[in-house]
């Protein structure tokens, strides 16, 4: 459905971002990325959605495919309209609109308001807070709220392809457990396909068929979600647990991350 083939992205023609990044999606699958903080994660899907031009970034090598068709030299109007929506970072909305005008206003983006009912009826059903918060004004909704808000809008476009970019951040543990498990029936009911970009990787592995573990750019592990849960180094560095299920400390974390690279 989806391939990065090599990729390399620039920002603003001198800063190297992504080295060579490969990845595959498969119809109806979630796919897990994951890595620490400034690895590349939130510009491997700003590259597949046409958002990269916005910030002055280019895939300057490499290619990405959508069923087939190259789209990295597309814009994002036309990406979303084959089917491939970015639900950004830190829950991005019209805060002074109400939750169904948000909802409305994704909606109207495929030009289709005769289905717009039709779609928040599904939206409500995954949501059904929001149906009672449907006239509340966005900006005054919890974090956990808001999310909900931008997966639904998301979903008013009937995307092929959601990227999600760090849903649980900011979110009471309770907050995440719900609204990863909402993230799987839509991928269970509406065959949806995911990237979900996390640092939380309990939940996204949790949940996810597949993983790419991203680190300085560059894909540096990748496998079957179980397998990568079962892996040491995994749960070390992004389970923070040890073989003995004792978490590391920065210290040792830190000395264990120089010695494999200098046996490397």
């Amino acid at each position: 459905m989806l391939k990065l083939n090599n990729i390399e992205v620039i920002y603003s023609n001198v800063i190297l971002v992504l080295r060579g990044v490969s990845l595959e999606i498969a119809p109806g699958t979630i796919v897990a990325l994951l890595g620490a903080n400034g690895a590349g994660k939130s510009t491997a899907l700003k590259s597949i959605s046409g958002l990269l031009h916005v910030e002055l970034g280019e895939v300057t090598d490499g290619s990405i495919e959508f069923e087939g068709e190259r789209i990295d030299k597309k814009n994002p109007e036309e990406i979303v309209k084959r089917g491939i929506i970015q639900v950004m970072e830190g829950r991005r909305l019209f805060d002074h609109l109400t939750v169904e005008e948000n909802l409305k206003a994704s909606g109207y983006v495929m030009g289709d308001g005769a289905r717009i009912r039709r779609d928040l009826d599904l939206v409500y059903g995954y949501f059904p807070r929001l149906k009672d918060l449907n006239h509340r004004v966005s900006g005054y909704l919890s974090g956990g709220e808001q999310q909900m808000v931008v997966i639904g809008s998301a979903l008013m476009v009937h995307p092929k392809l959601v990227l999600l970019d760090e849903p649980s951040l900011g979110l009471s543990p309770r907050m995440v457990q719900e609204i990863f498990e909402i993230i799987h029936r839509i991928n269970s009911e509406e065959k949806t396909a995911l990237l979900l970009v996390e640092q939380n990787a309990t939940a996204a592995l949790g949940i996810a068929t597949y993983g790419y573990i991203m680190e300085n750019g560059r894909i540096v592990m990748d496998g079957p979600a179980e397998k990568l849960r079962d892996n040491e180094d995994i749960k070390e560095f992004y389970l923070g647990l040890s073989q003995v299920g004792q978490r590391k400390s920065y210290r040792e974390v830190k000395h264990y991350r120089r010695r494999k690279r200098w046996l490397a």
